[in-house]
């Protein structure tokens, strides 16, 4: 079984990163199910109903979000009426949406997808540790491939909960910081692991963001408004290889393909690009 996982779609660059490219890197890694960080995807902050819907048209089967997921406020209706659309699963109780899903493959089979962010340099939240083993105990009942999008600043975090959950699940990979990693492996007890999948959208700015207003910020101090940077981007994802008897991954390749390696991937397959 093959999981493609798109790290953080940012703005309109990203967005049609995913238009173009989602249906072909399935078809050329025969992915069974696709899951997408698309917390950024309006604008750079945050996500809307009409772009979610767009998303999962694209062949997008789960959405997972982090920080930005409140940053537009329709998302406080969308995130209830939308399974597909998760929220850290430590937020506190009450708090709109869910932050699991047990998806289906294109043949049927279960996959777990679990949503978590970190605390170390953000907002403090429910304990991810000790949430993610409750959660995961509850889903293995349903799935044995169970895919975690840990949400998270600190490095160290996140190969943390690698490591906390080694041969609980089938993957931890890394979101939040924007910038790919190069420290993919299959830790001993059958983990795959990815510190960051890094950002699908305009790589010519910082992190997302224009470079006059976010580097200005770094030398004088003073505030300014992000906006979202244009122009053609990277399309930053991953693929894991999963066994689905036993849960356990097999393989794990990242990918880093520009807009133009995008393009001529989507020409030379037979997947529709719904332009």
């Amino acid at each position: 079984m093959n999981i493609l996982f798109i790290g953080d779609i940012v703005g309109r660059p990203g967005r049609e990163l995913i238009r173009k490219g989602v249906r072909a890197l399935a078809e050329k890694h025969e992915a069974d199910l696709v899951i997408a960080n698309a917390e950024n995807a309006a604008a750079g902050f945050g996500i809307t109903k009409d772009i979610g819907d767009t998303i999962l048209e694209h062949g997008v089967d789960v959405m997972t979000s982090g920080n930005h997921i409140w940053d537009k406020k329709e998302v406080l209706e969308y995130l209830p009426r939308e399974p597909r659309l998760l929220r850290p699963a430590n937020f506190p109780a009450g708090v709109p949406g869910r932050g699991s899903i047990v998806g289906r493959t294109r043949t049927g089979e279960p996959v777990a997808v679990l949503n978590l962010m970190g605390r170390v340099f953000m907002t403090p939240l429910d304990d991810p540790f000790a949430l993610a083993l409750r959660e995961v105990e509850t889903l293995r009942a349903r799935a044995r491939v169970i895919f975690v999008d840990f949400h998270a600043e600190a490095t160290s975090e996140k190969i943390a909960m690698g490591w906390h959950l080694d041969g609980q699940v089938t993957a931890v990979v890394g979101t939040h910081t924007h910038v790919q990693t190069a420290d993919e492996r299959i830790l001993p007890k059958g983990t795959a692991c990815l510190t960051d999948a890094g950002m699908t959208g305009p790589h010519d700015s910082i992190i997302g963001v224009t470079v006059d207003a976010a580097l200005g910020r770094f030398i004088n101090g003073m505030p300014a408004k992000f906006e979202a940077a244009t122009g053609p981007g990277r399309l930053n994802a991953v693929i894991v290889t999963a066994d689905p008897r036993t849960g356990r991954a097999t393989a794990i390749e990242r990918l880093n393909l520009s807009a133009a390696e995008v393009d001529a991937l989507a020409a030379t397959t037979s997947a529709p690009s719904h332009g």
